[in-house]
């Protein structure tokens, strides 16, 4: 399962820190949990009939690499994604476990190269969306609808939503400081008990604002 991340490891040791000096916390450190920035490369989701068709009957996908959401993970398994101009991207990874749904999340630049012109959607809201053919080594799937890029949003859990003021479905700003500092708006709030507090954003936005592990990061109305 996955490690213990750093940013979970800095928040405990900055509310003991504060607590053995008897300071009031900052507040970073006063938040019930701490805030965990990633950037969301481009990816799929498969359902357990499109990964058979791909990888053969029978296949189950197996972990690469646990994410940062329990239960959620990177698998070994990657496919080749075919665009409309018959331009392709190889070892698309594939995120698991299977889904009830196929979709594909790239940035908008990845489109471009692609010849796609794809929509801002939630994750899931792919009524409507162009579909694409994708290649795995047993063979080949094709998607009627479902690439999309996804809407930066940020995974909260109830307690998280209590301490920043947001409900499930509503919006804040990421701001991201560094050399390349900037705000992001309209970032979805999605509220469930089995979130951690982590941040999405594609790898065009992460580029933007030259995200590294150590960038100091906030939520804000």
């Amino acid at each position: 399962m996955p490690n213990t991340h750093r940013a979970v490891i800095e928040h405990l040791v900055r509310q003991i820190v504060y607590e053995r000096l008897g300071k009031p916390l900052p507040r970073l450190a006063a938040a019930p949990n701490p805030l965990v920035v990633n950037i969301s490369a481009r990816h799929c989701h498969l359902t357990p009939e499109a990964v058979e068709a791909l990888f053969g009957k029978g296949h189950q996908l197996t972990v690469h690499k646990w994410l940062y959401q329990d239960g959620q993970f990177a698998a070994k398994e990657t496919v080749t994604l075919i665009g409309p101009r018959s331009r392709v991207i190889s070892n698309l990874r594939i995120l698991g476990p299977c889904r009830t749904l196929n979709q594909i999340e790239l940035a908008y630049t990845d489109s471009v190269a692609l010849g796609f012109d794809i929509p801002l959607r939630l994750s899931g809201n792919i009524q409507g969306t162009p579909g694409a053919m994708l290649m795995g080594p047993a063979g080949f799937f094709e998607m009627e609808q479902g690439v999309i890029r996804a809407a930066r949003h940020v995974h909260m859990h109830p307690d998280d939503a209590a301490y920043y003021g947001v409900n499930n479905g509503g919006e804040m700003k990421l701001r991201i400081g560094g050399a390349c500092a900037l705000v992001l708006d309209k970032l979805l709030c999605r509220v469930d008990k089995s979130f951690k507090l982590e941040v999405h954003i594609d790898t065009d936005e992460g580029n933007a604002a030259n995200l590294q592990p150590d960038t100091p990061c906030e939520l804000t109305r």
